[in-house]
Formats: C-alpha cells, structure tokens, sequence
C-alpha cells in the first residue's frame, strides 16, 4: 500500500506498508511502539503522528504542518516527529495515498526545505511572519500540484 513518511528535516520517502498488518509498519515509520494518533485533514487522506512527540522533544515537522495546514485551510498546531501519511476511505479505512495528494507533499516538503534555506541568510522579520510565508507557499503549491 503506497504511503509516505515525512520526516522533520522535510525529507519525503515512499513506503510500501503490507495491506495485511499496515500499522504495525506505520508505528515503526512513526517511532512509537504505542498507539499512533491520526489527524484527518483532507477527505482523502490520514497523518499518522507520534502521539507523545511533542512531550518526548521530537523535533517540530515543518513540512507535514504545512501540508496539513494547507489541506485543512488554517494554521494548526505543532507537529513533531516523522509522520507517515496514508490514503484514507469514505469508511474511515487506510488505503494507498493517491498521486496528487503525493504530489501535494512532495511538493510542499520541496519549499519548506527551500525556504529554510533561505532563511538562513535572509531570516523572517518575525515567527509570525514566518508562519504566514510558510502556509503561503504551501498552499499555493496544494493549488498548483497534482
């Protein structure tokens, strides 16, 4: 089953999970032998995160925030660790993750390490400001990817 993991420095990898036993794979991609949350913030599609990683100091995951933050249409809430993402059914059921909702992570991912490279030499005015660029671009390229 096609999935992705995201992992905090916005690297995207593709996964192929076993359609028999496909969460015991995604808590090993998350990095949680416990119960993993689900955040669902397009119709078509599951973040699978962490449950206690903002607690246990995982790092923030800017790409998946941004991604998710653009599906969704608002800013959200921190999310941190590596989160995989899988497609998900009108029944509520994991599935694979269709190509342009891949091509929507793929593609936000791309900015958010381009822009912090940016910011490296031309850093935000502000954390607001910062925010407001990242969910710019991101859901530009949810608007123009796929």
């Amino acid at each position: 089953m096609r999935a992705l993991r995201i992992d905090p420095d916005a690297t995207v990898t593709e996964l192929d999970l076993p359609a028999t036993d496909a969460h015991s794979a995604i808590r090993e991609h998350v990095g949680t032998p416990d119960a993993v949350d689900q955040g669902a913030y397009h119709r078509r599609a599951v973040l699978h995160i962490h449950g206690t990683g903002q607690q246990a100091g995982l790092p923030q995951n800017l790409a998946a925030w941004a991604l998710a933050s653009a599906w969704r249409g608002m800013a959200l809430y921190p999310l941190a660790g590596p989160i995989v993402i899988t497609g998900l059914t009108a029944a509520g059921d994991v599935t694979a993750l269709d190509d342009d909702l891949v091509q929507h992570a793929t593609a936000v991912a791309q900015t958010v390490r381009e822009t912090l490279a940016q910011w490296r030499t031309r850093p935000p005015a502000s954390n607001e400001a910062a925010i407001s660029e990242l969910l710019a671009y991101a859901a530009r390229d949810v608007a123009h990817s796929g």
